[in-house]
């Protein structure tokens, strides 16, 4: 009699399903509930062998036949239409979601009630879109009905696509079976008539890199919508006496003319920030990494997770590639890459054990040293760099030469940077400012002598190394 056994590839979607229908936000959730190991849930998400004990408590755990989900679909009593489908296509969201679970239930609760703008933001692959999506699972028993209906997106991440306004909104409205002759298609009318529909109907938004739809200049500022009805759109939601609909937004910059508005009752944003120690664990163990106790795998793992400071993005990239190229020997891939992530070590012990906080002439590559990174991260790194010096020139280079700086630093460090170069105060504070806007610098507490600490995340400051080094070639 055999001592384990597995569910069969064609029934993964049915078990994820399973897991949300019974309410387990996460497989550590799952875990958590039944006192086993997460390895364990993951192996059995992912059809690979599990004691049969373990199997059958997960199968009654989730409501699931213990035989049935043995056998393909087609030979098993329930077709695969029969099975619970996800409200949407998600980009970001799936099985190997971890951590947030206290931010996925507060924010939640706030859309529950009367937040009717939600705009999440953070640097790029911080997991803005992954919230998103799951909140958007966890909402599903709120918005009740046909998800065809019930939940709009917009993704605005990829240049090719319209950002107007007009172009959004009458494709919405024709989805939802409104008729828009063609003298209705201006503005002003698709506005009113869409305002009105999320208004009176129960409809959830998710709009994605809302950054895209932003602009302004050095004098002016940023922040402001490119095209003038986004905004109308928003305040008129905002301002309405009641609103039915949700809407998410997520944005790598702070769209500082709806936060000034003053309809905060109903409006929230949320900064997002990389995974808690914890959270980077559960993310290894959900991937079949081993991060026992006793496992020597595990320092190595929590090594890359501090250097990164948890940055989801780049932990599953480098995941993905310690599984499948290193057929999952975490030391073997340390010793192809981890002088990388050991030079980043040094350079922050020394800037937080012995003061030596400027390092010139480090090169750090966190963002580009396999091909991988390069691919999926530095890229997205690219694109966020070339905006800001497209769009606020003053703040690009002080992003770029204030990154000799390891770690946290006195603000008058980073102002001193635009000061030297005959610009007045509030031109260097205005350039800062459009940093913090964009989350490409972060304030982290008060020094000893009440000046406010100003730091780059790790992976910000590798690429603007580079940049730095582009800037002062002779350097």
């Amino acid at each position: 009699m055999p001592r384990s056994v597995k569910i069969h590839p064609d029934r993964k979607q049915e078990v994820i399903s399973a897991l949300e229908r019974n309410s387990f936000l996460t497989q550590g959730d799952l875990a958590a509930h039944l006192g086993i190991a997460l390895s364990t849930i993951n192996n059995f998400v992912n059809s690979k062998p599990v004691y049969i004990s373990k199997f059958e408590e997960i199968c009654e755990a989730l409501g699931l036949d213990k035989r049935e989900i043995t056998k393909p679909v087609e030979q098993g009593s329930n077709s695969a239409s029969e099975q619970p489908a996800p409200p949407v296509s998600f980009f970001a969201y799936d099985s190997s979601w971890v951590g947030r679970e206290q931010l996925v239930a507060d924010l939640s609760e706030k859309l529950r009630e009367r937040c009717r703008l939600l705009i999440l933001v953070g640097i790029t692959g911080i997991g803005k879109t992954a919230l998103a999506e799951r909140l958007a699972v966890k909402l599903q028993d709120w918005f009740l009905g046909d998800w065809k209906n019930k939940f709009k997106r917009a993704n605005f991440d990829y240049e090719d696509k319209a950002t107007d306004f007009a172009s959004i909104a009458g494709r919405w409205l024709e989805e939802w079976g409104e008729r828009l002759p063609l003298e209705e298609k201006k503005p002003e009318l698709l506005l009113y008539r869409l305002v009105k529909y999320l208004r009176e109907n129960q409809v959830l938004v998710l709009i994605d890199s809302l950054e895209r739809l932003l602009t302004g200049n050095e004098e002016d500022g940023w922040g402001d919508f490119a095209d003038e009805w986004w905004q109308k759109f928003f305040l008129s939601l905002l301002s309405a006496e009641s609103c039915q609909s949700r809407l998410i937004v997520t944005s790598q910059d702070l769209p500082v003319k709806l936060v000034d508005s003053r309809y905060k009752n109903f409006w929230h944003h949320q900064v997002l920030y990389g995974l808690e120690e914890s959270e980077q664990v559960a993310l290894f163990e959900t991937t079949g990494l081993d991060v026992s106790e006793d496992s020597l795998d595990k320092p190595l793992l929590l090594t890359i997770g501090k250097a990164y400071e948890g940055h989801p993005l780049v932990l599953r990239v480098i995941v993905g590639e310690i599984t499948e190229s290193f057929s999952a020997n975490v030391r073997a891939y340390w010793k192809k890459y981890g002088d990388e992530i050991e030079e980043v070590k040094e350079a922050l012990d020394l800037a937080r054990n012995e003061g030596i906080v400027e390092g010139k002439t480090d090169r750090w590559a966190l963002d580009r040293y396999t091909h991988e990174l390069k691919k999926q991260v530095k890229v997205r790194l690219d694109r966020t760099f070339a905006r800001l010096e497209t769009d606020v020139k003053d703040a690009y280079f002080l992003l770029c030469t204030a990154s000799v700086y390891r770690c946290e630093v006195p603000e008058n460090f980073w102002l001193s940077h635009l000061e030297y170069r005959g610009y007045d105060k509030p031109r260097c504070e205005d350039a800062l400012q459009t940093l913090r806007d964009r989350y490409l610098v972060e304030d982290r507490g008060i020094d000893h002598e009440d000046e406010r600490l100003v730091g780059q995340h790790n992976l910000i400051r590798s690429v603007a190394l580079t940049r730095r080094a582009n800037l002062f070639p002779e350097n």
